[in-house]
């Protein structure tokens, strides 16, 4: 690189001094890295005749400036990509293609464990219950909104509870007075047997099956001596002075007449009508 010429620039005698040729015209070290050097892409230093320079794609790094923009090595000796004319390492540019986690929005790397639901990706560990944070794996869950519940959480923040055992009701159940039972709690009083499907009644905030109101509840009629249960024909009843009568038992004494709505007469324990009362 020795030339008896002078620098282009300064005008330097270049004998016996090191120089450049740029564009066929000798100049000195100086002026190549002052006038002519390329600078750097990362730095934006010049990069000087003595500094090994990297070229890709029209722009040009010092070597020890040619580093991922994620993770910073280097890669003068390394594979790598670019994108929006970035340079980046094989692993980071796959994180960067990568989907994110709707959870933490950290990339999902191919092998990962992953939740799809709902168009959305979650790491495995991502996708919590919203009631107690605990990742839901491979539990059933539900759903309120946007937000996902394991079905512990979920039952004790929105399930009815059975007015019975005070238990989340998470499926079936029956309705009684706008008030929720488990189908295994709403049972009789007395036997403790299930209502549901069946004929009941109730006494004094207590329900009863049909059977136990009538041996041990209801009231005898006046007449026929048997339970004034409410069902059936006997639904009517007739009340007078403590005691009580199936509507088609109240009647006159001796003539059977049947007195329900009638003008009647008592003569002792006996219901008469007027007639048969002045007999």
């Amino acid at each position: 690189m020795s030339d008896s010429s002078h620098c282009f620039y300064c005008r330097e005698d270049l004998g016996g001094k090191r120089f450049v040729r740029h564009e066929g015209k000798p100049v000195c070290v100086r002026c190549y890295t002052k006038f002519c050097a390329n600078s750097c892409a990362e730095c934006h230093r010049p990069i000087p005749v003595e500094s090994k320079e990297l070229h890709h794609k029209g722009r040009y790094w010092h070597e020890e400036c040619f580093r991922c923009t994620k993770c910073y090595k280097n890669l003068a000796k390394e594979p790598f990509n670019t994108k929006d004319e970035r340079i980046m390492c094989g692993k980071c540019c796959s994180k960067e293609d990568a989907p994110r986690c709707h959870g933490c929005y950290k990339p999902l790397l191919a092998g990962t464990e992953t939740v799809e639901y709902k168009g959305n990706s979650w790491h495995d560990d991502c996708f919590t219950c919203y009631g107690c944070k605990r990742p839901i794996g491979s539990q059933s869950f539900l759903s309120k909104g946007s937000d996902v519940y394991c079905a512990p959480c979920y039952d004790r923040k929105f399930a009815k509870h059975c007015v019975g055992c005070n238990k989340a009701i998470t499926s079936g159940g029956v309705s009684y007075q706008d008030q929720p039972w488990h189908s295994h709690c709403f049972v009789c009083s007395s036997c403790s047997k299930t209502l549901v499907g069946v004929s009941f009644t109730k006494h004094q905030d207590q329900v009863f099956c049909v059977d136990c109101y009538k041996n041990s509840v209801a009231k005898k009629c006046g007449g026929c001596q048997n339970p004034i249960t409410g069902f059936g024909k006997g639904v009517n009843v007739v009340s007078y002075d403590g005691g009580s009568w199936h509507e088609y038992c109240f009647n006159c004494k001796r003539c059977s007449l049947n007195l329900s709505n009638k003008q009647f007469v008592t003569k002792g324990r006996d219901i008469l009508c007027p007639n048969c009362a002045h007999k």
